[in-house]
């Protein structure tokens, strides 16, 4: 792959988070806290699933992979970030910039689609609970997995491929703490036009996704209410609460960053912060808590445990 004009600027200026240098060692602790029960909340989620027979269902089967993509977001974003807060030059590569934004990117579309699966997963079991089998074979699964990461890889493989013929003639700074493909069109000094039409048209072929997101929970808010007891009702809700958690998570801070325009201002940091490190974080407390069949197989587990310790 070319490296176009790159030669002639080889590094960019991440600014990372405005912090005062008294905090900074304060915010290293606390981000790297974060990071550490990120990456293990996933991983003993994957675990845990994998490990458990009755939980090799369709719904533990995509919440196995969408932890696994917080993993990888976390793994991509966090280490840099945490370099940049002690560091005093604050730099990254072009090529190092380059392959974080992809990742970057890659992941959010796999998440997004996933999200969308695991949308119509949920409209399958609470509107056809009879066919959900038929619905949801494991061919189908499977299918919806690797369609999902190869949409996401060729979308993020594309854009990053046209962004690596932009020029950075000068010193240039991000003002940001990662490398998103977006960020990258301020700070060049080439005509970036084609590259906002393909990274347009990415949002575009990503709303396919929202569409049968919102969608799936039409019908499935449809068919709640016309359930006549409170209790059927309240089961029945139970048992998407945690993936509209994780929807409600997701876009109100990774789409709705990709749609704002790049100003440098303090909503880009907020919004970036949170689907990059907040969001892998929270997501496996939000579905370990909020899950019954999770919770009821972890306390099997540990009782397990305690009683082989006796």
């Amino acid at each position: 792959m070319a490296l176009g004009n790159h030669s002639t600027v080889i590094e960019l200026f991440l600014l990372g988070l405005p912090v005062d240098h008294h905090i900074q060692v304060l915010l290293f602790v606390l981000f790297l806290a974060i990071c550490l029960f990120a990456l293990s909340g996933n991983l003993l989620m994957i675990l845990f699933i994998r490990a458990n027979s009755h939980l090799h269902a369709p719904t533990y089967f995509f919440l196995s992979h969408f932890s696994f993509l917080d993993l990888c977001c976390s793994s991509v974003t966090v280490p840099k970030m945490l370099e940049n807060i002690l560091s005093e030059k604050k730099t990254i590569s072009v090529e190092d910039c380059l392959t974080q934004a992809f990742f970057v990117f890659d992941s959010g579309g796999r998440e997004l689609c996933l999200l969308a699966v695991m949308a119509y997963d949920r409209y399958a079991a609470i509107c056809y609970p009879l066919l959900y089998g038929q619905m949801m074979s494991n061919e189908l699964c499977v299918g919806l997995v690797w369609g999902s990461w190869g949409l996401a890889f060729l979308d993020g493989f594309i854009n990053t491929l046209l962004a690596w013929n932009l020029d950075f003639c000068e010193t240039q700074v991000i003002s940001n703490f990662i490398c998103e493909i977006p960020s990258l069109f301020p700070p060049s000094c080439s005509n970036s036009s084609n590259n906002f039409e393909a990274f347009l048209f990415s949002v575009l072929l990503h709303a396919f996704g929202t569409f049968l997101l919102v969608f799936s929970y039409a019908r499935i808010i449809s068919t709640i209410l016309s359930i006549s007891s409170t209790l059927g009702r309240s089961k029945a809700f139970s048992t998407c609460s945690s993936h509209l958690t994780a929807v409600t998570l997701f876009y109100g801070s990774g789409l709705l960053r990709c749609l704002m325009p790049i100003s440098g201002s303090p909503c880009e940091l907020v919004f970036s912060m949170q689907y990059c490190v907040i969001t892998p974080l929270v997501n496996p407390l939000v579905y370990s808590l909020k899950n019954k069949e999770l919770k009821a197989s972890l306390k099997n587990m540990l009782q397990k445990n305690l009683q082989h310790l006796r």
